[in-house]
């Protein structure tokens, strides 16, 4: 914005050669300076423009100014750095015909400047290229003025300016970059080779060469004495990690990087090897494909697979596993070639007991006749049209596990001790079972469940993202699995579009409810997967993620169960081991799901990775209470979302199946003032809590250590209505929102921070800025002048810096009815302690807002000595509630 300038007199040519046209030069600076020592950046600019307009050269005064002030900067920003920036916004507002160029008039201005530039501070780089057209100037001085930096060890500024100058091309890419990874400095070194994809891969070749076996980072570094150096960061798996993340980044072939990808064969090879071995969680059949796919002909990745077959104490395992993957005898220990000779002679390979089917894991229970497998059009159209629309509602029947439609959400319990009940809502009906279908396809029914999961081939890092490779798709009594490269090729004629119409249904109905364990990552793998279904996860509704309700659920009064255990059963089959009594059978998860066709076992695994999500959800549907699940309330859809994904704002009542009832005037409660309203949260709300206090409400939490029975028999006592069940995938911000409608709760703007959030009390003292400055030099100076009566020295002409608080709109200030801190208020002074034992909370405050101007007082909250001040947090509470607060919201800064 131009801050206003006179129009341009011509200026006679100073005969003393004054390139101000007619203005002093020094007299022009002393200005310039006088206004930045104290800051006034408005006038500093209205002036510098103003005098901007005067000159004839304006590119040999800035110049001039440069040279006149060179030796007075500091630290931090510099005047000149300024003047600069502000030229180049004057030149674009102010177009005027300059030195043409590679013109002579411009070459010695660029000389000039490139002088400039290598005296001056970093600052001066960017204004300076983009005023002088220094791009195009002579490099040499330059590219000298670059090497020097770098014997001086001055290495980001020599990378800077080589990025800046765009050098690369005459400068050495490891001599510039080598040093700058030592440094951990990754971001300056990818700047440098930017949209240069021959220097990219030199960059990588050169990290991958650090990552060869037995390679001494240490022997670089040496050859960079006066660096700080963080080899710690730089260990062969994490710069393996970096190659890898570039590699993706710059879109090159992995066979650049032969060495990452050694080392990631063999870190995938040792994990394999404990999965068999150890934990034995694979299929000796999907173990020794993947093996021998990673190990191949590579004959330093053989060693390594000999020396951890060597290790193992189970001979018989290690013969077997040596058998199927036909390793040399001569390099294996006697023992285990004796083994694999009696192997050979019993033919026990052949006798060897069936690993699928175990009793102790969870099995499927539908028939193996129930599982199809789908991968061309001609087998979804064998299923009839009703594959690829959503069938008419049925009439409804009674069910075997006759449960509720509503999926249980990760619920918790809010009881409102204030006021009178709300008028009970009528329990929508209850609705059973649909009918299957006699056909036996594929028929996704308003109202139906359905279990959905995703299965690909295990890359260990070592290929790029993996392809999604199966979906299965659940419904009662049938299993459909979808080969999803065959139905989403181009080449499977009407399959493609069949099958992303199916899905855009299945996803986007919200009376289907879709379960799923960690759904927002599987949606963005099949998104990644197949471009077709990359808006997947946006396009979910009804979806019910069981990850989020495993994290909330609880077994009788056992403490809450870990979602992932250090041994034992993890994730989903924990889930089902918890629910069902028995863990899912894992041992076909790390198989090849790419290979086709799939083996019997690989097609049951899938079956039953995907029906046991119903199998789970009807049983919580069934004994809610015992896992301290709300039954007596609908259960809320739209869990299928990450919450990093963002959530929707919660409605007034809880989703169901039914059409929702709208409340009559009668139905709404009394409004209820914030500070009188009163609240119990349970242990999994505390978010919740601290933002209903920050709105001045009164809340109690129930600690994690309390019976929860307590917490039943609080609900019984305040009556019906009265308890609402809060959905925990919410932020807090919009599960208080949900609270304050429903119970019609009345919030004003001196209710914010009317009470602690830590504490909840709603008791505070003002305390003066000189006080609290003496009681926090006390806190550091203990032994100090002071003791109980004296005082810390004053600070009141101290000059005090930092910016200014932001004045807030509408004059609000944080100002809550409270009385000043006395000397009576204070038990102790070392430490600073209340009357009533509670000690201040100072280590808290940082030293910056103690010298901040215009900040006068503090708060101190007596119930826990939390201490609180002016800031802008009130204004972004007073943001974010504005649709609830009564009357026009004022944002106003407040405690920080």
């Amino acid at each position: 914005m131009d801050p206003g300038h006179p129009k341009e007199k011509p200026a006679a040519a100073d005969p003393a050669g004054d390139p101000a046209g007619g203005q002093d030069l020094h007299l022009f600076l002393q200005t310039l300076q006088t206004l930045w020592s104290t800051r006034e950046l408005r006038q500093l600019r209205e002036e510098a423009w103003k005098g901007f307009a005067t000159l004839d050269e304006p590119l040999a005064t800035l110049l001039d100014i440069m040279d006149a002030s060179q030796g007075c900067g500091g630290r931090g920003p510099s005047l000149e750095a300024w003047v600069a920036r502000e030229l180049e916004r004057w030149l674009q507002a102010h177009p005027r015909p300059g030195p043409a160029q590679g013109g002579p008039a411009l070459k010695p201005l660029q000389a000039r400047a490139v002088r400039l530039l290598t005296a001056g501070p970093p600052s001066l780089v960017e204004p300076l290229v983009s005023i002088f057209q220094l791009q195009d100037a002579d490099r040499s001085p330059v590219l000298a003025h670059i090497h020097r930096l770098h014997q001086e060890g001055k290495f980001k500024e020599a990378i800077m300016l080589g990025t800046k100058l765009q050098l690369q091309a005459d400068l050495d890419v490891e001599k510039m970059c080598v040093p700058l990874l030592l440094q951990d400095k990754v971001g300056l070194v990818e700047r440098y080779v930017d949209s240069l994809p021959h220097l990219q891969r030199r960059l990588l070749a050169l990290m991958d060469s650090w990552c060869q076996p037995g390679f001494d980072i240490r022997v670089v570094a040496r050859r960079y004495p006066q660096a700080t150096l963080k080899l710690e960061r730089l260990s062969p798996r994490a710069l393996g990690r970096q190659v890898l993340r570039l590699l993706e980044q710059y879109s090159l072939d992995p066979a650049l990087c032969p060495s990452v990808a050694t080392q990631q064969r063999l870190t995938a090879l040792r994990y394999l090897c404990y999965k068999r071995l150890v934990e034995r969680s694979m299929s000796q059949e999907s173990w020794a494909e993947l093996v021998q796919g990673l190990v191949g002909q590579d004959e330093w990745l053989q060693e390594q697979l000999l020396q951890l077959l060597a290790s193992q104490d189970d001979v018989a395992m290690v013969a077997q596993c040596a058998l199927d993957l036909s390793l040399p005898e001569e390099r294996l220990p006697a023992t285990v070639v004796a083994e694999m000779s009696q192997l050979r002679l019993q033919e026990r390979m052949a006798k060897a007991p069936s690993e699928d089917g175990r009793d102790d894991c969870y099995r499927l229970p539908i028939t193996r006749e129930d599982i199809h497998f789908l991968a061309s059009w001609e087998e979804l159209a064998r299923h009839e049209k009703a594959l690829l629309q959503v069938c008419a509602r049925l009439p409804r029947v009674a069910g075997a596990r006759g449960c509720s439609p509503q999926p249980p959400g990760a619920l918790a319990t809010l009881a409102c001790m204030t006021g009178p009940a709300l008028p009970t809502e009528a329990a929508p009906p209850r609705p059973q079972r649909l009918p299957c279908c006699s056909n036996q396809s594929l028929c996704l029914q308003p109202g139906q469940v359905v279990g959905v999961d995703l299965e690909w081939r295990p890359s260990f890092g070592t290929g790029g993202r993996p392809r999604v490779s199966l979906m299965q798709v659940a419904v009662e009594g049938r299993v459909f699995l979808l080969d999803l490269p065959r139905l989403s090729s181009p080449a499977g004629g009407q399959a493609p579009h069949a099958f992303s119409r199916l899905m855009s249904r299945l996803l986007s109905d919200p009376s289907i409810t879709k379960l799923g364990y960690g759904m927002a990552g599987d949606l963005q793998s099949l998104g990644a997967s197949y471009p077709a279904l990359a808006q997947a996860g946006q396009k979910l509704q009804g979806g019910l993620d069981l990850l989020q309700v495993h994290r909330q659920m609880r077994v009788a009064d056992r403490p809450a169960l870990a979602v992932d255990g250090a041994a034992g059963p993890r994730g989903l089959s924990l889930l089902v081991q918890q629910v069902l009594g028995k863990p899912l059978d894992k041992t076909q998860q790390l198989s090849n799901w790419d290979r086709r066709p799939l083996g019997e076992g690989q097609l049951v695994y899938a079956a039953a990775d995907a029906y046991c999500l119903l199998e789970v959800y009807w049983a919580l549907c069934r004994e809610p209470a015992r896992f301290h699940l709300p039954g007596s309330l609908p259960w809320s859809l739209g869990l299928g979302r990450s919450e990093r994904h963002g959530t929707r704002e919660p409605p007034l009542q809880k989703a169901s199946a039914s059409p929702r009832q709208v409340r009559s005037p009668e139905d709404v409660a009394p409004e209820v003032p914030a500070r009188a309203f009163r609240v119990v949260c349970d242990s999994m709300l505390r978010g919740l809590a601290r933002t209903l206090r920050c709105l001045g409400v009164d809340v109690r939490v129930l600690h994690s250590g309390e019976d929860h029975r307590q917490a039943a028999e609080l609900r019984a006592q305040v009556g019906a209505g009265r308890c609402l069940a809060v959905d925990c995938s919410l932020k807090a911000q919009q599960q208080a929102k949900a609270v304050i409608r429903h119970f019609n709760v009345r919030v004003t703007p001196t209710d914010i921070f009317s009470r602690c959030q830590a504490c909840n009390c709603d008791q505070y003292l003002k305390v003066s800025k000189d006080v609290m400055k003496q009681l926090v030099w006390l806190s550091v100076h203990p032994g100090g002048p002071g003791g109980a009566g004296s005082e810390a020295p004053h600070s009141d002409g101290e000059q005090e810096t930092g910016s200014t608080p932001e004045e807030a709109p509408g004059g609000c200030t944080y100002n809550p009815t409270c009385r000043w801190l006395e000397d009576v208020d204070l038990q102790t002074r070392v430490p600073a302690t209340l009357a009533n034992g509670t000690r201040l909370q100072l280590a808290g405050i940082p030293a910056g807002v103690l010298r901040r101007p215009g900040l006068r007082h503090f708060y101190c909250c007596t119930g826990c000595g939390k201490v609180f001040w002016e800031g802008s947090h009130l204004a972004r509470v007073t943001s974010n509630f504005q649709e609830v607060l009564e009357g026009t919201p004022r944002p106003a800064s407040g405690p920080s």
